[in-house]
């Protein structure tokens, strides 16, 4: 069985998508080896074992990313893979690509909704331009045999476009990589802090929808005993009194002894789709504090931590001393054991093959594996 993810959404410093195709590449290789599986990114990349590139004409976009724009090209790269079932992490060439590759060839095609494109389309042009794109994505999905969603929040947004072929299948963490143990008093050290300062964190792009500024007015609103450290920067810095920013981490390793070494997470975003690197956090042990919206709710609630209504400093601020009053080790125990019971790989990876199962014959369901154990 040759499964190909596809994706423009695949460079040096890219966030979820990369880390779900990454882990999922290596755990079919430790639990479903029947299966033979490729990805398929623009160039040009590191060589990974599995990985295929296409060099055709595309649009260079911030952060690393690289746009399509060889409809044909994309096509005739997943045709030489000879694949028997596809997966696409956009909704731009490469799922038009797999689309008129599936119906060509006959083999099932899923696409999986990672990024909410009407909203960040409107931020980016103006509302006008919603109802087009959801029109867009409607007949776009039409074609596709199975259209997945990372949250409740997503899946209801497809069923609101009359996508009804969509299936709820969450992202995951790999829990023995973000684990509580990696906690480290080293950390401090580097930065200069003293041992009693409550260590906020942040890790992830520094884009606008991640809403930053808020970020940095948070950590001043709070003031002492607390401080801010932003994982994702270009270089290392002390922005503030109670900020530090440090660069992108490539190495999960390193992120996850970082955030290990942290108190609590905290996060501005208010338009995640499902919230990879808040789960990441919480599988380390940390306490979130982050903003009710999007598909947040799903992962953080009070036993967790604590959702602000708002992208606002003074309403974040409020989150983060709530946290702190109630016991922020006790919510932290409690965050790493809701990513162990939902949300490892291991049980997210045997969700989507049943998914494909349903699909196709040529999926076989690989053993069950004891509980907490990680592939």
């Amino acid at each position: 069985m040759h499964l190909v993810d596809t994706t423009m959404f695949f460079c040096p410093r890219s966030g979820g998508v990369k880390r779900y195709l990454l882990a999922k590449q290596q755990w079919l290789r430790r639990n479903a080896p029947q299966i033979v599986h490729t990805l398929l990114v623009p160039a040009p990349q590191r060589a990974v074992p599995g990985l295929q590139t296409c060099d055709a004409l595309a649009w260079r976009l911030a952060e690393g990313y690289r746009l399509p724009l060889n409809l044909p090209a994309w096509q005739r790269a997943l045709a030489k893979l000879q694949p028997e079932l596809v997966e696409v992490a956009d909704p731009y060439i490469p799922a038009w690509a797999t689309r008129q590759l599936g119906l060509r060839l006959g083999i099932p095609t899923v696409a999986f909704y990672h990024s909410d494109m009407p909203r960040m389309l409107s931020q980016r042009a103006g509302r006008w331009i919603a109802p087009i794109s959801r029109s867009y994505l409607r007949t776009l999905y039409s074609g596709f045999d199975l259209v997945l969603a990372p949250s409740r929040a997503m899946h209801q947004q497809l069923r609101g476009m009359n996508v009804s072929h969509a299936a709820l299948q969450p992202l995951g963490v790999d829990v023995e990589v973000f684990n509580p143990q990696r906690r480290s008093a080293q950390l401090r050290e580097r930065l200069g802090l003293a041992t009693d300062v409550r260590l906020l964190v942040y890790a992830g792009r520094f884009a606008r929808e991640k809403n930053i500024a808020t970020l940095v007015a948070t950590a001043t609103a709070l003031g002492d005993p607390y401080h801010l450290l932003m994982i994702g920067g270009r270089r290392a810095e002390r922005a503030s009194r109670h900020v530090t920013i440090l660069p992108y981490q490539r190495d999960p390793e390193r992120l996850a002894t970082m955030l290990a070494s942290c108190d609590a997470f905290l996060h501005a975003g208010d338009q995640e789709t499902y919230g990879l690197v808040a789960a990441e956090a919480m599988a380390c042990g940390l306490p979130v504090i982050a903003v009710g919206s999007g598909a947040i709710p799903e992962l953080v609630d009070r036993q967790v931590g604590c959702c602000a209504g708002r992208a606002d400093a003074t309403e974040l601020a409020a989150a983060a001393a709530d946290v702190f009053e109630r016991d922020a080790l006790a919510l932290g125990s409690a965050a790493r054991l809701r990513v162990e019971q939902r949300y490892s790989w291991d049980i997210v990876f045997r969700q989507l093959l049943g998914h494909y199962a349903r699909l196709t014959s040529r999926i076989a369901m690989p053993e069950s594996r004891p509980v907490g154990a990680e592939g």
